[in-house]
């Protein structure tokens, strides 16, 4: 006697609401990959302009507490062993691809959106590293650096929480999703309002304060 057992992977209920945010999603794919991968590119154009003459005067040193060229010979600005542009240049193309090919009318399995959210998640944490380690360790702000960290940001959040609502990050997660997905700009602004905040109380004289 043989005994038959039929598994079928889970799947989230049908949401109404989940075509309107694949295409919200991919729209902040293309917009924020792109944003960020300018801001790379420009900030590695600046840092070889740099290189072959170190008396050159660059785009973004605005001043003495708002400049790049600031950060150059520092180990943050390089921590894999190259410059840390190099790898956003590289890294930024990635989310374009994706929000171009969720519009193309693509459907990527659970696993990929894991691999998706884990990537975006690495970046994320890493942009807040650099934040943390420019204002409050070296004590300079990079402009383009700020646009990398502003790009990012709605990355993150907006990836998280529709795989999250789609189902992709495990049943528990959908529900919760769901409800969030109406507050992802809410999300977004509350992490910028941090960073801002961060700003402000790091430097004062910036803002007149």
């Amino acid at each position: 006697m043989t005994t038959t057992t039929n598994e079928h992977a889970w799947t989230a209920p049908a949401d109404p609401a989940e075509p309107r945010r694949r295409v919200l999603l991919a729209v902040v794919l293309i917009v924020g990959g792109t944003i960020g991968w300018f801001a790379s590119t420009a900030l590695l154009v600046e840092r070889i302009r740099a290189l072959q003459n170190p008396q050159v005067s660059l785009a973004c040193d605005i001043s003495p507490f708002v400049s790049c060229g600031a950060l150059f010979d520092r180990w943050q600005a390089s921590l894999l062993g190259f410059p840390n542009p190099v790898i956003g240049v590289a890294g930024f193309i990635a989310p374009i691809v994706i929000g171009l090919g969720i519009l193309a009318g693509a459907r990527f399995a659970s696993w990929f959106w894991r691999i998706v959210v884990v990537g975006l998640f690495g970046a994320w944490a890493f942009v807040a590293w650099l934040f943390f380690q420019s204002a409050f360790v070296i004590g300079v702000l990079c402009p383009y650096c700020l646009v990398v960290w502003a790009a990012t940001i709605p990355l993150w959040w907006s990836a998280l929480v529709v795989s999250m609502a789609a189902g992709h990050l495990g049943r528990r997660a959908t529900s919760p999703g769901r409800a969030l997905s109406t507050f992802i700009p809410v999300l977004i602004l509350a992490n910028y309002a941090v960073i801002i905040a961060a700003i402000v109380i790091r430097f004062p004289f910036l803002f007149g304060v």
